[in-house]
């Protein structure tokens, strides 16, 4: 499908219509409309019941708004949910101790001061996971007590100087902390906070005795987010762990995809041949759609990138997952020049916010249901420019 770049009525039918079609019968009957101004409201169509309130194209604050604050920290979660975002992420790592943590790596030589603690100074070590050699210090080698001693930091400094006065204000959070937050924000405001969570490696975790998705399925049902419509998505780039989670909690599931050429590590591990290219097929989404809703992809899936850098022809792959039944929630959008297709770059800094605006134009003319990004105000400006226009 080609790029649309024109403006008018018929862009929000097509929202409404490519998100509602064939997944309103996988995911329950139509309602009313949910939020006024969203694309469903727009198209006069109702929403399924697992997202009933969630606006299309949602806005998905990855890692919380990390483009301000140090990436998965309360104080991140905070402010995205303050500046409006519709849904939270959380990436989660277990502990020596068998407790999930908010840490976009186990590796968080990166995202803490652990290198300022002589005390952990014999723990840093080199480990490979997932085919990769890391060397650092890792949130398995640590009880709960110990991590609590930790303080988070920005992972990208040389981006985001502007992060760094933030370092060591917050601690790194259990998942447990993260609900009773999400549950507490719900009750003063009055709606749900949705939280899209991440099992990290979890084929690498289970290989060590720390197996992701018993825990998590634990920590669901004992905040009563194990049922259909519950307020969170759960998420991997591990199709079998979400497998895995649909045998043991009915909450919503997300495949997340990486480049064409890759290959997911539980597939490599179990001999399994496909790749990326695969399951973005027909075939591999109806694959996908008999245990997840959704998809993740990359954003290059959605439209690919030339050799210059810039937006090539959108894919046929939001067409494809929405009639196999599924959403889509690609990722990530940042405002910084280098994270920016090349058109929408402005000047020479990388570390210098370009046209977000228009990537987000190209991108939500796709008919994408979501969006992860890390500036979750641009998004919503953005979405509210969309949508008038």
């Amino acid at each position: 499908m080609e790029q649309s770049q024109e403006h008018g009525p018929g862009r929000r039918a097509l929202l409404g219509a490519a998100a509602l079609g064939a997944g309103a019968a996988v995911l329950g009957a139509a309602g009313t409309a949910a939020a006024a101004g969203t694309a469903q409201a727009a198209a006069g169509k109702g929403g399924r019941d697992a997202y009933r309130g969630l606006p299309v194209p949602a806005v998905v604050a990855h890692r919380g708004a990390s483009g301000y604050r140090p990436e998965h920290t309360l104080g991140a979660y905070q402010l995205a949910l303050d500046l409006g975002a519709d849904v939270i992420e959380q990436d989660l790592v277990p502990t020596r101790d068998g407790h999930l943590v908010c840490r976009h790596e186990n590796d968080i030589t990166g995202t803490t001061d652990v290198a300022d603690h002589p005390e952990f100074a014999a723990r840093k070590t080199t480990k490979t996971v997932d085919g990769t050699e890391i060397t650092g210090w890792f949130t398995e080698d640590f009880t709960l007590a110990e991590l609590k001693t930790l303080r988070a930091k920005e992972r990208i400094p040389a981006v985001r100087p502007h992060n760094t006065l933030y370092n060591g204000r917050w601690e790194v959070p259990s998942f447990e902390e993260v609900l009773q937050w999400a549950d507490r924000e719900g009750r003063r405001r009055g709606r749900p906070v949705w939280l899209h969570v991440e099992t990290k490696h979890p084929s690498y975790f289970r290989g060590i005795g720390l197996g992701l998705e018993e825990r998590l399925a634990k920590l669901l049902r004992r905040y009563g987010r194990h049922r259909r419509n519950a307020p969170v998505f759960l998420q991997s780039f591990e199709p079998t762990s979400m497998e895995r989670m649909s045998r043991l909690v009915s909450t919503p599931r997300v495949v997340l995809l990486w480049t064409a050429d890759d290959r997911p590590w539980d597939f490599r591990e179990a001999g399994d041949p496909r790749t990326v290219a695969d399951l973005v097929t027909p075939e591999g989404l109806a694959w996908i759609a008999g245990f997840a809703q959704g998809i993740g992809p990359l954003l290059d899936l959605v439209i690919p990138k030339g050799a210059d850098g810039k937006l090539g022809t959108p894919t046929g792959l939001v067409e494809d997952a929405h009639r196999a039944g599924l959403v889509l929630h690609p990722y990530t959008m940042r405002n910084e020049n280098t994270f920016l297709p090349a058109e929408f770059r402005r000047g020479g800094d990388p570390a210098a916010y370009g046209d977000a605006f228009g990537a987000y134009r190209a991108y939500f003319a796709t008919g994408i249901d979501g969006i992860f990004t890390d500036n979750c105000d641009t998004a919503l400006l953005a979405r509210e420019d969309f949508l008038r226009d």
